[in-house]
């Protein structure tokens, strides 16, 4: 089978590094270009990185980019342009930029998820079918915990067990999402969701989605114990995207949860 062209964005960042070490003991791929938001005067894997332009992207076929919602823009921007496919693992957009994501995707295949695990995906399969089974009668929050140096919260992958709490109510996310917590010991439940996000050490990512009825508690969870499972999934989904249409897909189209 012919490699997969790869581009893989923010490669200083620690997605990038484990998705190099990830691309490079797979088969499937070949890493023809990275790139970073400045110059890098060394090479990583023999290759130089480059800035985000059309000459960095114009041998690949699959761009990964794990970065910043500004970088991920700029990157669409010119994957748009050149007919590119993307996987975005970036968290933190605004509903705006959602917007502007969702547009590209009428140009070009792009694969968006919270979280590449299949784990993380299926808990928020199974996260929708409890909210939607235990009905009003049960309260909801959400708590997460993750490395100290992540700065948006709560984390992309809560906000996804979130929508899951939404969807099995027939709700939109926006109009259930409660107060935000950050770094606090206890936080209540509410009529909404309410979110609590913990910020310590090197933690690589816990998830705790909790349904109270007052007189009992029913508890989903996951706890991520090595990078590569995030980096793993993204090079699933870059093989996955190479053969699709244009059109904004998830996880869970990937592995066809009905």
């Amino acid at each position: 089978m012919k490699k997969i062209n790869l581009t893989i964005t923010g490669c200083m960042g620690r997605m990038g590094n484990q998705l190099i070490k990830s691309a490079k003991n797979n088969k499937n791929f070949k890493i023809v270009s990275l790139t970073e938001d400045k110059i890098i005067n060394r090479k990583l894997v023999g290759i130089k990185p480059e800035l985000n332009t059309s000459n960095a992207f114009k041998k690949t076929n699959v761009i990964i980019d794990f970065t910043i919602p500004k970088c991920t823009l700029e990157v669409l921007k010119i994957a748009s342009r050149l007919k590119k496919r993307v996987v975005i693992g970036t968290t933190g957009f605004t509903k705006a930029q959602e917007k502007i994501i969702k547009n590209y995707s009428r140009k070009i295949p792009i694969l968006k998820a919270g979280n590449m695990s299949l784990g993380v995906n299926l808990l928020m399969y199974l996260t929708e079918i409890a909210s939607k089974s235990l009905g009003n009668n049960f309260l909801t929050k959400i708590y997460e915990v993750h490395h100290k140096n992540k700065i948006d919260h709560p984390s992309g992958t809560a906000l996804m067990l979130g929508k899951g709490i939404a969807d099995g109510k027939n709700k939109k996310l926006q109009s259930l999402i409660g107060k935000k917590y950050l770094n606090k010991r206890s936080f209540p439940y509410s009529k909404k969701i309410n979110f609590n996000s913990m910020r310590k050490g090197e933690v690589i990512g816990e998830h705790e989605v909790r349904f109270s009825s007052g007189k009992e508690i029913v508890t989903l969870n996951h706890e991520s114990f090595d990078r590569a499972l995030y980096s793993e999934g993204a090079l699933t989904a870059a093989k996955w995207l190479k053969n699709k249409k244009p059109g904004l897909y998830s996880m869970r189209d990937l592995l066809d949860f009905k």
